[in-house]
């Protein structure tokens, strides 16, 4: 019997010692659960900065259809890469150049008498001021002298001014006397005020496209107004023509004295608080959003309400939210243009001016960015009701005070692509390439998603990366890409003396140039495919919708005259016209249409 119970009291021993060895293990993994559980990112940090999606399953309905956007937990820093934060590298190197060349003949020697070119822009302010740069080579194109082009008063934005109100008339025209004869009025005919013709003509019209298509009329009916007139000239043209193109929008097109004024002081006042400030074109207003299409969170009121002004054009499709946002068509939130700036480095003592219109969401979408830089203005903070009373009622006045404190900013950021964005980026490459910043939403996107899941260096790092090739640095933007007012790569020139001093990224000096040589070819490679990966393609220009035509190639059907005959007729020396175009056919159906 002894045996047993030695078996019993061993069994008893065991027993007695591993309930303090489970005791021990639970303790242990509850330790480590706790531990894992304060490392981890709260859930409501992944609020899809991103598309700032909430959780649906209240349909929306209720209370809290505003967009929120929560403050971000994601810390940022003075950023990680070497850069200076007010200037473009390389950019000493580069002037604009636009002078005419040797061989571009004087107005007063090719502009034919009897021969009169009117235009009615189309859209906002910047829209506009594309009509009448290109309205000025349509003249020269067609030797024809330009009468000061009329602004669009009828269209969405609903602004009464004339030329005048805007531009210093005077100056436009005198600037330009040695390239396009210009007057302010169509003279009299006969002693008596008369009606030119009125026609259209495509999108993208080229000199051939006029020669063929406008001059014939134009020399039947001596006067000719073409209406719509916004991206009617084609982008590419020969290099005096593209030159001309700088001329006009860069030193011709000044503002009226009271706009310039008020402009120059709101940018005193924001040089005056600090020595550098950046602009910021937000562009998160409601109209933007309908029309591109994307969601930001807010439920069936904000589905409603975009829906509902989306509508206004006609012919947009249904829209794709997802889609859209992964195609980079999406305009940033407040608060990821924010992060974005402050991952380049922007601290948060950096003053921005914001150039917006009512946003979507009010004060409570603004939040956020606010917080990441308090030192915010806008033209309504730095400027008293009074002073901004006589602009205040019209839009494109309004517009231009933006306009002006955007261009002297030290840095502009553009949250679209529209035509503000792209005459400013053009304007600033062509004066000195002062940084621009427009996102790369496409590449941006996947990183806001996957934020909470690096460092802040690891962000940082990745925010650089994806920008390159968004920052408004010489030769990012290879010539002939883009819009030409985007990117005037032919009014641009390189100091060739100084080629050899460029500091470009994957260039080294002593021995690090031929240990790092494979690094900096493949850095080149990836910054040749981010500058690829430009979205200016294939994103949408937001338009008039009152102004919804269907621009084709060739919708009205072009007259084809031979490129000998077109030139004579341009030139005004072809003398076997009428034979080989009918007056009484060709003719007539031109002006039927």
């Amino acid at each position: 019997m002894a045996i047993p119970r030695r078996r019993h009291q061993h069994h008893h021993s065991r027993v007695r010692f591993l309930f303090p060895a489970i005791f021990a293990v639970s303790a242990i993994i509850l330790f480590l659960f706790l531990f894992l559980s304060i490392l981890a990112p709260s859930p409501n940090d992944d609020y899809h900065l991103r598309h700032l999606r909430r959780d649906d399953s209240s349909g929306g309905k209720g209370g809290g259809n505003e967009i929120k956007v929560p403050s971000s937990r994601v810390k940022v820093s003075a950023g990680v890469h070497n850069r200076d934060l007010w200037s473009s590298k390389n950019s000493k190197f580069f002037y604009g150049c636009s002078n005419a060349s040797s061989k571009f003949a004087k107005a007063k020697t090719i502009t034919h008498p009897n021969r009169y070119l009117l235009i009615v822009t189309s859209g906002g302010l910047n829209q506009q001021r594309t009509g009448i740069t290109d309205a000025v080579v349509a003249a020269r194109i067609l030797n024809a002298t330009l009468v000061v082009p009329k602004l669009d008063k009828t269209s969405f934005w609903k602004d009464s001014s004339d030329f005048s109100d805007i531009f210093d008339v005077d100056w436009f025209i005198k600037h330009l006397t040695t390239d396009v004869t210009i007057i302010k009025d169509l003279p009299l005919r006969r002693g008596q005020l008369w009606t030119p013709h009125r026609m259209r003509v495509p999108r993208k019209c080229s000199d051939r496209c006029y020669i063929n298509r406008v001059l014939p009329v134009l020399m039947k009916r001596h006067a000719v107004q073409i209406s719509k007139f916004d991206y009617r000239l084609a982008n590419k043209l020969d290099t005096d023509l593209q030159k001309l193109r700088c001329r006009v929008n860069y030193h011709a097109l000044k503002f009226a004295d009271p706009i310039l004024k008020m402009g120059e002081k709101l940018v005193q006042r924001m040089r005056m608080s600090s020595k550098h400030y950046i602009a910021l074109h937000l562009r998160f207003e409601p109209d933007m959003l309908a029309f591109s299409g994307c969601y930001y969170g807010g439920g069936d009121k904000e589905r409603t309400e975009l829906g509902k002004i989306r509508r206004r054009w006609k012919t947009l499709h249904n829209s794709n939210p997802e889609k859209a946002r992964r195609q980079g068509r999406c305009p940033l939130t407040p608060e990821e243009v924010g992060l974005m700036l402050r991952a380049l480095g922007y601290g948060e003592d950096v003053h921005i001016y914001v150039a917006s219109g009512e946003v979507y969401g009010g004060e409570e979408t603004l939040a956020p960015l606010k917080a990441l830089f308090p030192n915010f203005y806008s033209k309504d903070t730095i400027a008293s009701k009074e002073e901004l009373e006589p602009f205040s009622t019209y839009s494109s006045r309004m517009a231009a005070l933006d306009f002006i404190v955007c261009d002297e900013s030290d840095v502009f950021v553009t949250n679209n692509n529209g035509n503000m964005a792209k005459i400013l980026a053009g304007r600033r490459r062509y004066f000195g390439h002062k940084p621009t910043i427009r996102p790369n939403a496409k590449k941006l996107n996947r990183v806001f998603l996957n934020r909470n899941n690096m460092t802040t260096e690891e962000f940082s790092s990745r925010v650089h990366t994806f920008q390159r090739g968004f920052m408004g640095d010489p030769k990012e933007v290879r010539p002939g890409r883009g819009e030409f007012h985007e990117n005037p790569s032919t009014c641009i020139c390189e100091d060739a003396e100084a080629e050899k001093e460029m500091d470009w990224d994957h260039r080294k000096s002593g021995k690090d140039n031929v240990a790092k040589k494979k690094d900096g070819d493949d850095r080149k490679k990836d910054i040749e495919a981010v500058v690829h990966d430009e979205n200016v393609d294939y994103e949408p220009e937001m338009t008039d919708p009152e102004d919804e035509e269907e621009d084709e190639d060739n919708p009205l059907g072009e007259v084809s005259l031979g490129s000998s005959k077109a030139e004579a007729l341009s030139n005004g020396t072809s003398t076997d016209y009428d034979s080989s175009m009918s007056e009484d056919t060709e003719l007539d159906e031109l002006l039927s249409d």
